[in-house]
């Protein structure tokens, strides 16, 4: 890392013909954001008010570029479990306090090829499998090498080495909540367009070199491929759709031997300002034995499977998400930018032993003025044959320069 701020502080001092050449991007960003958590089974429930803010600069001189960014996170109401701290007697909120460096990279980028060297966001397609989990205010990301290659019109190819995983749990992560999972991971992804959407393949080894995370238990490779597009059905009329196929077995040290695959179907409609969405979700399981399942341990699962976060780690059994939802967007309401207002619900089940796991209800409501953004998000998990009744509210402000 050191080398990089030795890079940006050569160009910053290479002299009076060089320096006027060099152009300074300035990165600053804040978050207030008040989650609430009402658990079964957990007394009292969980007030967490967080402020978050990154602050940082990229120097660039022609292709090259030197990136620098900090961020803190600060509780100023801190009545919950941040995974770390204090007895595990309220419901979790996955926001410890922390102050560290966020990113760390130098680039080199042209038309055709990209190279990004340091800690860094990678978030690969709808992030599923490879993310930044940036809802969540530590976020996620990468100490590698990224290489990004556009040989031709509509075909990129993406290859990532990442020798650590800067994790959300902050710089006092310990235990089975590391700061940082050390190993050697490889993320390949060549994609290229066609007449009916984007086609992916792709390949990701996940390697956990840290005893202490599940055993080395969510070292995998997953082989797959992913279709994306959409196409116009009238006038303000569109689908969306996407389809996904993928293959997940034991890597390096797993002890675990096991075979388990994914299957995703999802479809939008939008018309004129409505948008219409249902898909099928599925993350199979081989035998029903703890984490040989389908898992995603470096995927923005907060995304996914419901926002209660019930299915950040995938059952032993695995699970199937069969789900639809709505919205409505007005652009250039008076002084407001943007409204959005959406609504999914989601009915959970077993993949193996045809298990009822629960449903889940969830509401969002968006409102953009200029540069900042303001929402009111809502989770209600009804349980049945998994986890406990559970309540989230969260309230949240981002700005951004």
């Amino acid at each position: 890392m050191r080398t990089i701020f030795y890079t940006a502080a050569a160009l910053a001092a290479a002299g009076p013909a060089c320096a006027q050449d060099i152009a300074v991007k300035p990165l600053i960003e804040a978050r207030s954001r008040y989650e609430h958590v009402d658990q079964d089974g957990l007394d009292p429930s969980a007030d967490a008010w967080t402020l978050r803010v990154r602050a940082g600069a990229e120097l660039s001189q022609g292709p090259w570029a030197a990136l620098g960014e900090a961020q803190g996170n600060l509780a100023l109401v801190g009545d919950y479990h941040d995974g770390l701290h204090g007895a595990a007697t309220r419901p979790l909120v996955a926001d410890p306090q922390d102050v560290a460096i966020y990113r760390a990279q130098l680039q080199y980028r042209t038309k055709p090829l990209t190279v990004t060297a340091g800690r860094q966001r990678i978030a690969l397609d709808d992030e599923r499998f490879v993310g930044n989990v940036a809802f969540r205010n530590n976020a996620q990301t990468f100490d590698a090498v990224r290489a990004e290659l556009a040989p031709l019109k509509g075909v990129k190819l993406d290859l990532t080495y990442a020798w650590d995983v800067r994790t959300i749990w902050g710089t006092d992560g310990r235990g089975a909540r590391q700061r940082g999972v050390g190993g050697d991971n490889v993320f390949a992804n060549l994609s290229a367009a066609t007449p009916i959407g984007t086609l992916t393949g792709f390949a990701y080894l996940v390697d956990q070199d840290e005893a202490e995370v599940q055993g080395y238990r969510l070292a995998s490779q997953t082989y797959g491929a992913r279709l994306a597009g959409s196409r116009a059905l009238g006038p303000k009329v569109k689908l969306g759709y996407q389809l996904s196929w993928a293959t997940q077995s034991d890597y390096h040290r797993n002890p675990n031997r096991y075979t388990a695959d994914y299957w995703l179907v999802d479809a939008t409609l939008d018309v004129r300002g409505w948008k219409l969405n249902t898909g099928y979700e599925v993350l199979g399981a081989d035998k029903g034995a703890a984490l040989t399942s389908f898992q995603t341990p470096l995927g923005t699962n907060f995304k996914f499977q419901g926002w209660a976060d019930k299915f950040l780690t995938t059952p032993a059994n695995g699970v199937r998400d069969l789900y639809a939802g709505s919205g409505y967007g007005w652009k250039k309401l008076g002084r407001v930018d943007a409204l959005t207002l959406q609504a999914t619900w989601h009915r959970f089940e077993s993949d193996r032993l045809g298990q009822h796991y629960g449903d889940e209800i969830d509401l969002l409501a968006t409102v953009k003025v200029k540069k900042t953004l303001l929402s009111a998000r809502y989770a209600w998990y009804d349980a049945d044959r998994l986890a406990t009744d559970t309540r989230k509210f969260w309230l949240q402000l981002d700005w951004t320069y």
